[in-house]
């Protein structure tokens, strides 16, 4: 009966130790699987906690970490899963709370730096993909990434305003700046421009935009050939564009390449055939048949066929006469 009562207060004596437990009411855990009985220390070797089970897996150096450092209060359910509430946020929210976003839990090293950009519709390409962080994101600690906005102007206010080849405010042109220049450049210069609507190519590869843009704002261009090109049209004699009526549409004869040449003239679709049926390979220059390179409206057609020979041919034909005007309204083609 002695031994009853010892073992009957020993136990009442327990129950508040079991109370003690600073873990809270929620862990249903032995001790013994975390600690050993020579005292509260972890004891490393025989821990059997698999974190992994819980909403916080722990990966990199969160292996490393001692459990206090995030669970502080003992009471492990009641350790927040937030970045923030362990790491000292250096951006001062400029980024947001969620360090994943950036880091990994290797390293506070960013990696993926034109990706999420990318994400924020703000590709780092062209000049760019070239710079520091701190380039745009300007700051006193230079660890505050505050959203500058996708806008180019909200970078490029002072290039915008200072540039006076052209005067880009008194011209009125677009602060957006990929409307004139190619984001994929490295620079502001001629090669960067956009010139898509009128392609500078061939030819018109010109790198001094004022050998066409005349004026100081850059406008009154249209995309017709003669708007820079009449010189060229009026001072040409061979054959005179002028007087023999020639189109002032460039493109209609002539391709992009340097220097006008070659020249495709639809002389078979307008005129009469000499680059098909019987005409085709019987001439060289446009001289054998067009005598007054002055007035190419102006042609002969006796270079070729003599008189002689022609009369004989048209011996039977009534009102016959040897006069190139006459050659050609009986044969319109070339043809017999």
């Amino acid at each position: 009966m002695h031994k009853l009562s010892i073992i009957v207060l020993l136990s009442i004596g327990y129950l508040p130790l079991m109370a003690q437990s600073p873990h809270g009411d929620d862990l249903k855990m032995d001790c013994i699987q975390c600690h050993n009985p020579s005292g509260w220390t972890m004891d490393y070797q025989t821990f059997q906690f698999d974190h992994d089970k819980t909403e916080f897996q722990l990966e990199g150096t969160h292996v490393l970490t001692d459990c206090t450092q995030c669970h502080s209060s003992l009471i492990f359910d009641q350790a927040p899963m937030q970045c923030i509430s362990c790491h000292t946020d250096v951006h001062s929210q400029s980024v947001g709370n969620d360090c994943s976003r950036c880091h990994n839990s290797e390293s506070w090293v960013v990696v993926d730096i034109p990706e999420i950009h990318e994400e924020n519709g703000f590709p780092l390409i062209g000049s760019h993909s070239n710079l520091s962080c701190v380039e745009c994101h300007t700051s006193d600690s230079n660890q505050r990434f505050n959203r500058i906005g996708n806008e180019c102007i909200n970078c490029h206010r002072k290039d915008y305003v200072g540039t006076q080849n052209p005067n880009h405010e008194t011209s009125g042109y677009s602060t957006n700046c990929i409307d004139c220049h190619n984001p994929l450049g490295y620079g502001w210069d001629s090669k960067s421009i956009n010139h898509a609507f009128f392609p500078l190519t061939q030819g018109h590869d010109i790198q001094d935009c004022n050998q066409c843009h005349s004026n100081a704002d850059f406008s009154g261009l249209t995309p017709d050939c003669v708007s820079c090109h009449l010189e060229d049209y009026s001072g040409t004699q061979n054959p005179n564009h002028q007087t023999s009526g020639f189109s002032t549409d460039c493109a209609a004869c002539h391709s992009l390449n340097p220097g006008w040449t070659p020249a495709v003239f639809d002389h078979d679709g307008q005129y009469f055939p000499i680059y098909s049926g019987k005409h085709q390979g019987e001439w060289n220059d446009c001289i054998d048949c067009h005598n007054n390179p002055n007035d190419y409206a102006q042609f002969s057609c006796f270079e070729c066929h003599g008189q002689s020979e022609t009369n004989k041919d048209h011996s039977e034909v009534n009102d016959y006469e040897y006069v190139s005007v006459a050659c050609l309204q009986c044969h319109p083609t070339g043809d017999d």
